[in-house]
């Protein structure tokens, strides 16, 4: 009979105990955020997809097609060919593909860049239904075309 009345003590006391701290939590401010309707601020040191990054002047890619980057990458996500235009001192991008799908965001190809032509972005909310919307093809066309993105 005694234990029985324990019993029950204990659980009515572990019972009050999980709703003082219930009622605890209850008047601290929220904490969640409702997605869709609402957003976070992205930390400055966010990193978000590797881009390719362009000249401000030009608008053409700063990049040299040094291929570092692709062989600095573990993920074989990067694939860069370029060549030798006529009046360019230097050579340039012709073909820069990026599948993000594969890629790690380790940074490899970033810190590798001599000409710092890779960069992070602040993009965050990449969602698609499609795999080919993952690949940097097309944007980059449009970059050394010297279209508007």
């Amino acid at each position: 009979m005694m234990k029985a009345i324990k019993e029950l003590f204990t659980g009515f006391w572990s019972l009050l105990v999980g709703m003082k701290i219930t009622l605890q939590q209850f008047f601290k401010p929220q904490v969640t955020v409702q997605y869709p309707h609402q957003s976070l601020k992205m930390p400055k040191r966010f990193r978000g997809h590797i881009m390719l990054v362009k000249d401000v002047i030009t608008g053409k890619s700063v990049c040299i097609a040094c291929k570092s980057c692709e062989k600095a990458c573990p993920s074989d996500c990067i694939v860069v060919d370029g060549l030798k235009r006529e009046g360019d001192k230097k050579k340039s991008v012709s073909d820069f593909m990026l599948d993000f799908t594969k890629c790690s965001l380790c940074g490899s190809c970033v810190e590798v860049c001599p000409v710092d032509a890779l960069a992070f972005s602040r993009d965050y909310n990449l969602a698609s239904t499609s795999k080919e919307q993952f690949y940097q093809i097309d944007l980059y066309k449009r970059v050394t075309e010297g279209q508007p993105q």
